[in-house]
């Protein structure tokens, strides 16, 4: 999880994902969809042609969610898409 930044106000975890070539770009970015859809979790992305930038926030609907566990936990299946 040392990737990932921890950020508050709101409580949320940022991550920047780079890649060699557009090409792995798309084939993350469909792993991910696929992950996310499986999860019913849906970060919020912005790509362009060789990185990706996830924001994942806590899955509560309270405007003070903090994150758990299984924020921690979707984060580190996230990282596994990509090494």
């Amino acid at each position: 999880m040392h990737k990932w930044n921890k950020r508050s106000r709101p409580e949320r975890l940022e991550r920047r994902f780079e890649f060699s070539s557009y090409e792995l770009t798309r084939d993350f970015l469909d792993k991910l969809g696929e992950l996310c859809e499986t999860r019913k979790r849906f970060p919020d992305i912005s790509f362009g042609k060789n990185y990706v930038n996830l924001t994942l926030r806590p899955d509560g609907e309270e405007k003070d969610s903090e994150l758990t566990e299984l924020d921690d936990g979707f984060a580190l299946d996230i990282d596994h898409l990509y090494n």
